[in-house]
């Protein structure tokens, strides 16, 4: 069956510009378009979309308020299209905190020029969340309580391509010949996969804990770091695929919602306990042996897909700390993190995934624990009581 869905925008040229697009695929159905928030509101009882996309600057009824009343009365799914700015990137994080399931940047020029990635990119991104076997409801993304003294103010399906020339070979070392000598990990079926909390594997001594995630990832992160005490006693390392005004905003946010600290990371920032370091939008992460306490912020590179890059991440992890490590990959469109769950295997280090039933997008824990690289596969409440539990 085809993907449903209702065009909401307050610009003619946006609302044709993605008619246009959406009705070129044949596994997309446009069923109505909307030019303001109360008409998305009644065209979504009336209608029943799988999914809306969303703008957010509309008259009458903004997007955000439409979308809170959407989740409230005909819940939805929600991806909302906002500005690549500072006050974009605020707008879509109060949009996931009122709901939204995940969110797309406007680049008026990529819209202007009709690029193909722009066109894929939004085929795809919702096809993947109209065939999306759960919807998150807001109660996921929704407002903690903030620290004394704060305002309450406020990404690609394609698998990382990994060869002789890209930066995850030359992070972990690896030649050609010597990436065909890794162990081939049997198959898994996911039913198969230790699945029980009680009895997840943990790390012998921990280092340091590695999250990825991608589409639906701020509320699933949000779930599990709002639960960590402000003396947990290991750092964390974050990979979200955001570009960098996105994640200098979410990083904000988190850590007024959190009791842990979490920061956008810089060149050079430590690794501590109690402290999340979240990977700068359009950079990667490495780790080096001889400042093993440190991050290293690198330029993204054009040429990998994802900047930054789990994969990326995760070898680094795997480099440097080895069996000390504990990784967890999130949910997400596309296989980011499977080979980098490869390395991190072949060292020793230990795998949670989050299952089917609690993603957004079953996407990159499906092609971990397809591969058999996952120790655990876990529910996302799991994963956050389990981490909270773990170590302390």
């Amino acid at each position: 069956m085809s993907v449903k869905v209702l065009i909401v925008d307050d610009s003619g040229f946006f609302r044709q510009r993605i008619n246009d697009i959406l009705s070129s695929d044949s596994r997309i159905e446009v069923i109505g378009v909307a030019c303001n928030g109360n008409e998305a509101v009644e065209l979504t009882k009336k209608l029943r979309p799988d999914v809306i996309t969303m703008d957010v600057e509309m008259p009458q009824l903004n997007g955000i308020d439409a979308v809170r009343i959407i989740m409230r009365d005909s819940p939805t799914t929600v991806l909302m299209l906002s500005s690549l700015t500072h006050e974009g990137a605020q707008v879509t994080m109060l949009a996931l905190e009122a709901g939204a399931a995940d969110y797309l940047t406007k680049d008026i020029r990529a819209w202007i020029n009709k690029t193909n990635s722009m066109q894929n990119e939004l085929v795809e991104r919702v096809v993947a969340l109209g065939r999306s076997k759960r919807f998150i409801r807001s109660s996921a993304f929704s407002a903690k309580p903030l620290k004394a003294g704060e305002s309450s103010s406020i990404h690609s399906s394609r698998s990382f391509d990994v060869n002789e020339d890209s930066a995850l070979s030359k992070i972990a070392n690896l030649t050609p010949a010597s990436r065909k000598k890794l162990p081939i990990t049997q198959k898994t079926k996911p039913s198969a996969i230790r699945s029980n909390p009680r009895s997840a594997h943990f790390p012998s001594s921990c280092k340091l804990v590695v999250i990825g995630a991608s589409t639906g990832g701020p509320a699933a992160l949000q779930t599990i770091l709002t639960q960590l005490p402000a003396n947990f006693p290991h750092p964390i390392l974050l990979v979200q695929h955001m570009p960098k005004t996105f994640t200098s905003v979410f990083a904000a946010r988190l850590n007024q919602q959190c009791q842990i600290e979490v920061k956008e990371a810089v060149d050079g920032d430590r690794f501590k306990p109690g402290c999340a370091l979240l990977v700068p939008g359009g950079h990667q992460v490495m780790i080096e042996s001889r400042q093993p306490d440190r991050v290293k912020i690198l330029p993204g590179d054009e040429r990998i897909t994802y900047r930054p890059s789990v994969d990326f991440a995760f070898a680094a992890a795997a480099k440097v700390y080895g069996n000390k490590v504990l990784a967890i990959i999130l949910t997400g469109m596309g296989a980011d993190g499977a080979d980098g769950a490869r390395l991190l295997k072949q060292a020793g280090a230990k795998i949670w995934a989050q299952d089917e039933a609690s993603c957004t997008i079953y996407g990159m824990p499906q092609a971990v624990v397809k591969a058999g690289l996952a120790d655990d596969v876990l529910d996302l409440n799991c994963i956050a009581s389990m981490l909270k539990n773990y170590g302390m």
